[in-house]
């Protein structure tokens, strides 16, 4: 069964770009461009790594090597999602204010695109996206 490893991970993270789809500012929305988002309720980035990481425990155990090395992943990820994103999002914001404040000129506009601000997680997205893969892990699991 080892289809589980991919299953799992790759089931937690359609449902979570699914549900940005109607997700926005935690109510609910219709939005093509949440489908697709880098940011957004829940974590897509939270619920892919903790289902692979649960699914490996769950199945391996978590004394084994390849459940430390995943659960390694997802901290370094889910770190990585909250903090140094959310660092960009608010440098694009910034630079974006920057070009705002020159004058209006086609040049600028070319030259300097309008940047995207939001593309880390808050860490309500981040659990809700963990008990998302923890639960879709838990389901394949009893399943198999």
């Amino acid at each position: 069964m080892d289809f589980i490893y991919i299953l799992s991970p790759l089931t937690a993270v359609i449902i979570a770009q699914i549900s940005k789809f109607f997700i926005k500012k935690n109510r609910l929305s219709f939005s093509w461009k949440n489908l697709f988002a880098y940011s957004g309720m829940p974590s897509s980035h939270a619920a892919v790594t903790v289902s692979l990481a649960a699914i490996i425990g769950l199945e391996q155990g978590v004394e084994s090597a390849i459940f430390a090395i995943s659960a390694l992943v997802a901290f370094l990820t889910l770190r990585d999602a909250m903090g140094i994103r959310q660092y960009i999002g608010k440098q694009g914001k910034i630079i974006n204010e920057l070009v705002d404040d020159l004058n209006e000129d086609r040049y600028l506009d070319d030259r300097y695109p309008q940047l995207i601000e939001k593309v880390g997680h808050s860490p309500a997205q981040i659990i809700a996206g963990s008990l998302l893969g923890l639960a879709v892990a838990l389901v394949y699991f009893l399943l198999a």
